[in-house]
């Protein structure tokens, strides 16, 4: 990714410093996002490269490669993750309008919404960039999941539906990634994109704090217009836009614990639960989205 003197998404030549954000998780580190002055894209101006990044993942709580769950946020996240599969596998199915089908999760992690899918008679794959998830992923549940780099020895239009939940924002080169997902889909399929909101009602709030600027993990920081553009320089459309309704609580909990609360999980659930309701009256603020998309011209 590098240090952009332009931005990533509009080629405007005047991003600006935006905030400077703590690495809460691992490094307690400083880094800096830029905000591009045309677009408004947000992105994290000069995290590491794709090798010393792997050491700002080397941690127990992060919980995407674990399912340690020892402490209670990450009790939180197992309980809710239950529900949200259920839900991430109804808005496949309803989109797709077919029962059954073949899916490739990129970032699948530990293999929890694949192994939804398997259950359901899908015919699933899963790419996962660490290791470690990966082993997990296949002794638990029996998947097939991959390393990155074995993308591009797949067939072409292969699958019904590509997914991507929180994975996009940790891509280097997202619009490489956006060429092999394009080769990868039938002609009729779909993508869904679940990202955090840079422009949500939570980050407004919580400012350099909120917990999803994930710095240098995140590199970038999408809101719906910016991933509309994303998507329309990849040849892709957004077809719906759909909140995930309890990012928002796990969020603000951690976003309370960063500035130092006292009691950051009740403080966080009681922000959460504002910030929700708020976002049924204007979905475009909901904290994380998911983004259903098609292929142009389909």
């Amino acid at each position: 990714m590098g240090s952009y003197n332009s931005c990533p998404i509009c080629t405007g030549s005047s991003p600006a410093h935006y905030l400077t954000c703590t690495d809460h998780l691992v490094s307690r580190k400083n880094f800096e996002l830029s905000r591009c002055s045309e677009c408004g894209f947000i992105f994290t101006s000069s995290p590491p490269d794709e090798i010393k990044i792997s050491n700002y993942y080397e941690s127990e709580d992060y919980i995407s490669h674990t399912d340690s769950g020892k402490n209670f946020i990450d009790k939180i996240y197992r309980l809710v993750r239950k529900v949200m599969l259920v839900r991430k596998r109804k808005l496949v199915v309803r989109n797709i309008r077919k029962p059954t089908g073949k899916i490739l999760d990129l970032g699948c992690g530990t293999g929890h919404f694949l192994n939804e899918m398997n259950r359901s008679g899908w015919k699933t794959t899963g790419v996962e960039v660490n290791q470690k998830a990966r082993e997990y992923a296949g002794s638990k549940f029996s998947l097939d999941v991959f390393p990155p780099e074995a993308l591009r020895s797949f067939p072409d239009h292969e699958y019904d539906c590509i997914s991507l939940w929180h994975v996009l924002e940790h891509f280097h080169e997202p619009f490489d990634y956006f060429r092999e997902i394009k080769r990868l889909l039938k002609p009729d399929g779909f993508v869904f994109v679940a990202l955090p909101n840079s422009d949500s009602f939570d980050a407004m709030h919580y400012g350099k704090e909120w917990a999803a600027f994930d710095v240098p993990r995140h590199l970038w920081h999408f809101n719906p217009s910016t991933f509309s553009l994303f998507a329309s320089k990849t040849g892709f459309r957004i077809t719906s836009l759909n909140v995930l309704p309890f990012d928002v609580f796990y969020i603000s909990i951690l976003s309370e614990k960063h500035k130092g609360t006292i009691l950051p999980s009740l403080t966080g659930m009681t922000m959460g639960k504002i910030y929700f309701l708020l976002s049924l009256f204007n979905r475009k603020r909901g904290s994380s989205i998911v983004y259903t998309l098609k292929m142009e011209g389909d």
